[in-house]
């Protein structure tokens, strides 16, 4: 245990600007990009008479409770045969943060926002992610909006990209929406106050849980990873929660992915090179299929997403309390997504994981450099300019955002375990209910459920199975390190 200190959230900033820098990350903003910002005082403008005005659609966003750095919009409109026309908005933030200025280039240092609960890294300076290139409430902004025809069956049968002014008319976050989407909650206060709010989000449920259900049926793999994070009252830790799936967030997520696929294919069409987001298929196959027989289920010896989304699902339903751990294994397994740059005339990799062909990051600008630089390659092609960025950049970019992503959610990963730790320094002593997650010759994992936590078995049996349930003992922690240790209890 840190017996010499008593941790508050400035520690765990500064433990996660420390591993930050150990992975070539910068987690402050450059004076040049400062400087810069002082230039910038409102919201990007532009008068070309092809950007259409799209402020009086009923746009929401719908993020986290805490989300300030609102990427994108949605909206629906019914058609006929039981059709929706789906309207994404992503914010167009190449209208203020041009390529190779001061702030771009920190932006394409770290390439991703790093979000940890003790304080958010941003790519770009607050004033603009959260204000002047954010989709906020009341207020216009300039859009790349991607136009979906999605028919009866969850299949989008048509698309088409264009630039808009829109205007977000209700900001919403996913578990009170969820809420009453599933009726345990009442409409959001933001929702009723706009006239048809209601239909705009049943319809969009609707939609989205159609193409939820097809992407499944394709083979999309639906995971469920072990992310606990810190709860902050002021500066001290008082909750540790896992953050749970649910409609609004599968809502959201399925129109980011339709939406990315119909980036993908649009720069594809118009003979555009892109950077795509592939996970190739799983070179580790037959240990997945060597998993799958330790639970009395045989997969096909060549890589299939759907066979292997059968058994997941198959075991979420028989055993939901340790299918976060398979999961994680499935993952690790699978190998890690990554960025490569694909031509208009290739085969595309696809991603396997998604059980989708063409696959582009597009939808979150604010947050991810990739996608910045797909806004840029579709405003081009709008535009018909030259593309911004050629071939040998393209490549060098893949390489560099695949490395830094990894580094951010290390980051992530390293200063969650600090919080957990935090946490617990305060339950020194008491039992909790655990299964053991991971066993090699020299360790032993245990993961506990309430708070959701997970450290190492230091005193006990170390010969038990993965996923056996024990009685364990918290013993020490280490906020420096994210250490948490237990004994097994009698």
């Amino acid at each position: 245990m840190d017996k010499q200190h008593t941790f508050h959230r400035s520690d765990l900033v500064r433990i996660a600007i420390d591993a930050m820098k150990e992975r070539g990350l910068e987690p402050e903003f450059p004076p040049r990009a400062l400087q810069q910002l002082q230039t910038i005082g409102a919201a990007g403008q532009d008068d070309d008479p092809r950007i259409r005005d799209l402020t009086a659609l009923p746009w929401c966003s719908i993020d986290n409770d805490d989300s300030l750095d609102l990427d994108q919009l949605t909206a629906c409109g019914p058609l006929s045969n039981g059709a929706v026309k789906i309207f994404v908005a992503v914010a167009d933030v190449d209208a203020l943060v041009k390529k190779n200025s001061a702030i771009d280039q920190h932006a394409h240092t770290n390439t991703t926002s790093v979000y940890t609960s003790a304080r958010v890294f941003a790519m770009l300076p607050e004033r603009l992610s959260t204000d002047l290139t954010s989709l906020n409430p009341g207020q216009e902004r300039l859009a790349i909006v991607t136009e979906m025809v999605v028919d009866a069956e969850g299949a989008v049968t048509h698309s088409t990209v264009h630039r808009a002014r829109v205007r977000n008319h209700a900001k919403l976050a996913y578990d009170a929406v969820a809420a009453w989407i599933e009726g345990e909650g009442d409409l959001p206060e933001a929702a009723r106050a706009v006239p048809g709010m209601d239909e705009q989000l049943r319809t969009q449920d609707a939609v989205a849980q159609r193409m939820r259900a097809r992407r499944r049926a394709a083979g999309s793999l639906d995971l469920e990873t072990f992310q606990p994070r810190a709860v902050f009252d002021g500066d001290r830790v008082v909750d540790i929660r896992q953050q749970a799936q649910n409609r609004a967030r599968q809502l959201i997520e399925e129109f980011m992915i339709a939406t990315n696929t119909c980036t993908a294919q649009f720069l594809a069409q118009h003979g555009g090179s892109a950077l795509r987001r592939v996970v190739r298929s799983p070179e580790r196959w037959l240990r997945i299929v060597e998993v799958a027989s330790k639970y009395g289920e045989a997969l096909p010896k060549e890589p299939d997403s759907r066979a292997l989304e059968g058994f997941l699902a198959r075991q979420r339903k028989a055993d939901p309390l340790r299918f976060p751990d398979l999961s994680l294994v499935i993952i690790k397994l699978m190998g890690s997504g990554e960025y490569v740059v694909e031509h208009a005339r290739g085969e595309p990799i696809g991603h396997f994981g998604l059980a989708v062909r063409d696959y582009t990051h597009s939808t979150a600008p604010n947050r991810r450099y990739p996608d910045l630089v797909s806004l840029r390659m579709v405003k081009a092609l709008l535009s018909g300019e030259r593309p911004p960025y050629g071939l040998a950049e393209l490549a060098t970019l893949a390489e560099h955002c695949t490395h830094q992503e990894d580094a951010a959610q290390k980051v992530e990963r390293s200063v969650r375990k600090s919080e957990a730790a935090l946490f617990m320094q305060g339950l020194i002593g008491q039992q909790f209910d655990a299964i053991v997650t991971g066993r090699t010759e020299s360790a032993t994992w245990v993961r506990i459920f309430t708070p959701p936590a997970e450290g190492l078995l230091v005193s006990g049996d170390f010969n038990l199975d993965v996923g056996a349930k024990i009685r364990v003992k918290l013993v020490s922690t280490n906020v420096e390190r994210g250490f948490i240790d237990f004994e097994q209890a009698h």
